[in-house]
């Protein structure tokens, strides 16, 4: 019955031209979950689940660690990859969070996972899609259905999906899915990457319209927000694009040259990966950074080099030709020794760093 006297008065308030209180609270936790539980089944029954335990435990870690540093622990979040070729992701309500398999081809890092996944975590964080449901039974009066006692609203939230949220929404999202990246340790660039493919994606292709695609918020304006938040950290490395396409990633008198374009990630993409990967190194041994913990895993047609668990770059044979090296192997091993080269160059920046702010202290 309170309830119902709620929704009431929330109605009256919108059909009398007033404003109604910001909070609709039509909607229980309890609901949220259900909704999203019943909207899930829908997708996996739709798509089918990938059978791949490998893949989904990966795509679960990296949603988990997210979590642990989110606003919101009172719900049990899941992730998982359903089996289409398609790329794109969206949040059910109460936690459920799907990427589809095209998108983990499309891309492939943990890096843009994150990126991804974050924005969709922020999502279910600010309870977007819940509010965007209020705001249907306020002005459709099917808050009816609630006073019932049933959950019979579960199937609106398959509309809310469809229609997309709004720029605000999608801009909160960055913002938040940005802050979680950081706060769990991955590429502060994920965002970044993630908008670029995306659009990349959208010119070349035209896009599914919902899930990370539906409200078409502008990508130049989401690339400017996200690009001040990592100002604000002050990253370094730093990049630099050239006017032939051919990127730079460069901190002091260290320089390391990226050329060329292999799959979907131009040199431009694979700058931010290098950039954000020792800019991560940094903040985990700031001032005592090991060179000798650079560590390459050769598979053949690729390589990529990390440092302890950390992912820094990925090169191929492509790279290798076109530098003269006979392999990605052997070509990733010479990257590394270049690598090394700029330790000490971050080191002495960062103890430079530290001693300026103890001075200040004192």
């Amino acid at each position: 019955m309170k309830r119902f006297i709620l929704a009431i008065v929330f109605v009256f308030c919108c059909s009398l031209g007033m404003t109604p209180p910001a909070e609709a609270g039509l909607i229980s936790k309890e609901q949220e979950i259900e909704m999203g539980r019943q909207t899930a089944m829908q997708l996996e029954a739709k798509y089918g689940v990938v059978q791949d335990y490998a893949l989904q435990e990966r795509v679960n870690r990296i949603g988990q660690s997210l979590v642990k540093v989110s606003e919101r622990q009172d719900l049990e979040y899941s992730f998982k990859v359903l089996n289409s070729d398609e790329v794109n992701a969206l949040a059910c309500p109460g936690g459920f969070i799907y990427v589809f398999k095209g998108l983990i081809d499309y891309m492939p890092s943990d890096a843009e996972l994150a990126g991804v996944l974050g924005h969709e975590i922020t999502h279910v964080v600010k309870k977007h899609t819940v509010h965007q449901i209020e705001k249907q039974l306020l002005t459709t009066l099917a808050f009816a259905i609630v006073t019932k006692g049933d959950l019979g609203i579960a199937g609106l939230a398959t509309q809310a999906l469809a229609a997309g949220y709004s720029r605000t929404d999608e801009r909160g999202a960055d913002k938040g899915g940005f802050n979680l990246c950081v706060a769990a340790g991955y590429n502060p660039y994920s965002v970044v990457l993630t908008i670029n493919k995306l659009e990349d994606m959208a010119k070349e292709q035209g896009n599914p319209g919902y899930g990370i695609f539906s409200s078409h918020p502008e990508p130049e304006e989401r690339l400017k927000r996200v690009m001040k938040q990592i100002k604000a950290l002050k990253v370094h490395p730093e990049i630099t694009l050239n006017e032939d396409n051919t990127a730079r990633v460069h901190e002091g008198d260290w320089g390391f040259n990226i050329t060329q374009t292999v799959g979907n990630d131009r040199p431009e993409y694979r700058a931010y990966m290098l950039a954000g990967g020792l800019y991560c190194v940094r903040e985990c041994d700031k001032g005592h950074i090991d060179p000798y913990r650079f560590i390459v895993y050769d598979n053949g047609g690729s390589a990529t080099i990390y440092y302890d668990d950390i992912e820094i770059l990925t090169v191929y044979n492509q790279d290798a030709y076109a530098g003269g090296f006979g392999s990605a192997g052997s070509y990733a091993a010479a990257c590394t020794e270049l690598l090394r080269q700029w330790v000490p160059v971050a080191n002495a920046n960062d103890t430079a760093v530290q001693s300026k702010s103890k001075d200040k202290k004192k």
